[in-house]
C-alpha cells in the first residue's frame, strides 16, 4: 500500500481494514416465504401474510421467482453457484421479529465465492473478494418516535426477500468501500435483482472496520450497522478508525461490539455487544427442504445475463476508443450506457463521450429531471454532433448550439439555420478577418515576429472574436502561421 493509504497517528501509521455485508432487497413482487406484497409505501400493516405474522400453524413456501434472482447476482458477481442450500433458523428475539427467529443460510448459502472489481480514479481496476451470497428474510419495523411512551410495530417488510452480499476484508480506506457499494448497486440494477434505492431502505450497509499497524496482525473489529448512502459509509469509516486508533494509542482494547452511525453528529455509538453465530443457535429450518439446482438450470440464467458494467466497459475501450475513466462514468448507470451508446452510433466514440459526460450531463444536472424527461433525446445530441463532425459549426459554437437546444426543445440543425450561426470554411473570408485584426495590432504583430511566440493565442482569440465565433478553427490557426511568418 502506499503511504497516503495509511492514517497517521500520535504512534506512527495505521491501517484500516474493511469488509462490508449489504443486504439488498430482491426486486420481486412478493416476499420469500408468502405472497405478500412488497410495494414501497404501503399503509403500515397492510402488506402482511398470517406467514409474516408468525401466527401458529402457518408454514413458510419458497418464492422460486426469489431464488432465481439471487442465482442470477451470483452469476453476476462471477460467483459459484451452489447446487446444495440449506435454509437455517437464526434465533434471536426481538420485537419487529414476530418467530423469534429469522429464516436466513449460515454454512450452505446459495452463492459461494465470487468477486467484484473497484474502477479506482487512475483508470486502474482492483479485486475486492465475495465470501458469499445468502437469502433470508427481513424483520419488522419498530417506530420509536410515533408515541411519547410506546413504541410501534410495522410488519410490512417482515418477511421480504434479501440478499445478504458478504464482501472479503479487502477494502483499505473509505473511497474503496465507496466504490464497492457503487459498484454493487451498478452489477444489481444491471441485472435487475434489486433497485439499490438505499434511501427506500432496500439496499442497505453493515460496515466491518478494524485497525492495525501496516502488516500486522487483524485487529478487533466493530460492526457499524444499516448505514443507508455511499456517503455515510464512507464518513462512518473514517470516524470508527480515528476512534480506535485513538483507544489503542491511549492503551486501551477494543471491544467487539455493533455500533451505529449517527449521521447528524457524524460519529458512531455503541448498540450491542457483537454477538457469534453460536448465540444465534443456526440449526437448519425444518420447514424448509433445501435447495437441489440442476447445472443445467443454472446456466440457462446465465445465457441470460445483460451485458455487465466490466464488460461494458471493456468494449468502450477497445471497440469506441475511449478512455478508462470516460467508460467507468458512462456505465456505472446503464440508462446512462444505453443513451450513450444511442448517441455513438455510427459517430466518433471519444467525441460523443465528451459531450454526454460534459454539456449533456451538467445540464441534465442542472435542470433536475430524469434522462427519459430531460429535453435533450439521443437523436437530438447525435444530430448537434453531425454539424461539428461535418465543420458545420465548430465545437465552440455547438455549446452555444446545445444551450439554445435546452432551452427551445428545437434541433440543433433548425437552430443553426435561423440564428446564421454555420462555420466559415472560405479561406478568402478568413484570410481578410486575420488582415484586419494584424493591422489592427502591428505592434503585437512585430513583439511575435521577435521571438514572443505566446502571443499566438493572442491572435486566435481576437481573429475568433472578429468572425463572431465562426471562423473553422483549424483554418484560422494555419492561416495565422502563415500570415505571422511574414
Amino acid at each position: 500500500m502506499a503511504e497516503k493509504d495509511y492514517i497517521q497517528g500520535a504512534t506512527g501509521p495505521w491501517e484500516i481494514v474493511i469488509g462490508m455485508e449489504v443486504h439488498a432487497q430482491v426486486s420481486s413482487k412478493s416476499k420469500l416465504f408468502s405472497g405478500a406484497d412488497t410495494t414501497f409505501g404501503a399503509e403500515p400493516n397492510h402488506q402482511v401474510s398470517l406467514v409474516d405474522a408468525a401466527m401458529p400453524g402457518m408454514l413458510p413456501v419458497i418464492n422460486a421467482y426469489c431464488v432465481e434472482q439471487a442465482v442470477r447476482t451470483g452469476l453476476g458477481l462471477k460467483a459459484q453457484i451452489n447446487l446444495h442450500s440449506v435454509f437455517d433458523r437464526k434465533n434471536y428475539f426481538y420485537a419487529d421479529l414476530p418467530q423469534g427467529y429469522q429464516i436466513s443460510q449460515y454454512l450452505q448459502p446459495i452463492v459461494g465465492t465470487g468477486k467484484l472489481l473497484l474502477d479506482m480514479a487512475d483508470g486502474s481496476t482492483r479485486e475486492i473478494g465475495i465470501t458469499r451470497l445468502h437469502l433470508e428474510q427481513d424483520a419488522g419495523k419498530s417506530l420509536h418516535d410515533q408515541n411519547p411512551r410506546e413504541s410501534f410495530i410495522d410488519l410490512n417488510r417482515s418477511g421480504v426477500a434479501l440478499m445478504e452480499i458478504v464482501s472479503e476484508p479487502d477494502m483499505r480506506n473509505s473511497e474503496e468501500a465507496g466504490l464497492y457499494l457503487k459498484k454493487l448497486r451498478t452489477i444489481v440494477r444491471y441485472l435487475g435483482t434489486c433497485d439499490g434505492n438505499m434511501d427506500e431502505g432496500s439496499m442497505r450497509a453493515d460496515v466491518n472496520v478494524s485497525v492495525r499497524k501496516p502488516g500486522g496482525p487483524l485487529g478487533t473489529r466493530c460492526e457499524i450497522k444499516n448505514v443507508n448512502s455511499v456517503r455515510f459509509v464512507q464518513q462512518a469509516i473514517e470516524y470508527e478508525a480515528r476512534r480506535q486508533i485513538e483507544i489503542l494509542e491511549d492503551g486501551g482494547k477494543i471491544d467487539q461490539e455493533t455500533r451505529l452511525f449517527d449521521t447528524g453528529k457524524g460519529v458512531t455509538r455503541s448498540m450491542r455487544s457483537k454477538e457469534e453465530a453460536h448465540d444465534y443457535r443456526y440449526f437448519p429450518d425444518p420447514d424448509l427442504l433445501p435447495l437441489e439446482f440442476e447445472q443445467d438450470w443454472v446456466d440457462g440464467i446465465k445465457a441470460t445475463l445483460p451485458e455487465l458494467p466490466d464488460e461494458k466497459k471493456a468494449r468502450f475501450i477497445d471497440k469506441l476508443g475511449l478512455s478508462p475513466y470516460d467508460a467507468s462514468v458512462l456505465v456505472a448507470e446503464k440508462e446512462s450506457a444505453d443513451f450513450y451508446e444511442q448517441v455513438a452510433k455510427g459517430r466518433d466514440g471519444k467525441l460523443c463521450a465528451n459531450w454526454v459526460i460534459g454539456d449533456y450531463f451538467g445540464f441534465l444536472n442542472k435542470s433536475g429531471q430524469s434522462m427519459e424527461d430531460f429535453v435533450i433525446t439521443a437523436d437530438k445530441l447525435g444530430g448537434l454532433i453531425d454539424l461539428i463532425a461535418d465543420n458545420t459549426i465548430s465545437n465552440r459554437l455547438a455549446k452555444d448550439v446545445f444551450a439554445l437546444m435546452v432551452e427551445t426543445g428545437k434541433d440543433a440543425a433548425a437552430i443553426v439555420d435561423e440564428k446564421g450561426m454555420r462555420q466559415v470554411t472560405d479561406t478568402g473570408a478568413i484570410e481578410k478577418v486575420i488582415d484586419d485584426v494584424m493591422a489592427a495590432n502591428a505592434d503585437k504583430v512585430a513583439e511575435y515576429r521577435s521571438g514572443k511566440d505566446k502571443l499566438f493565442g493572442f491572435f486566435v482569440g481576437q481573429t475568433m472574436k472578429a468572425s463572431g465565433g465562426k471562423a473553422n478553427p483549424a483554418a484560422v490557426n494555419e492561416l495565422l502561421k502563415k500570415k505571422l511568418a511574414g
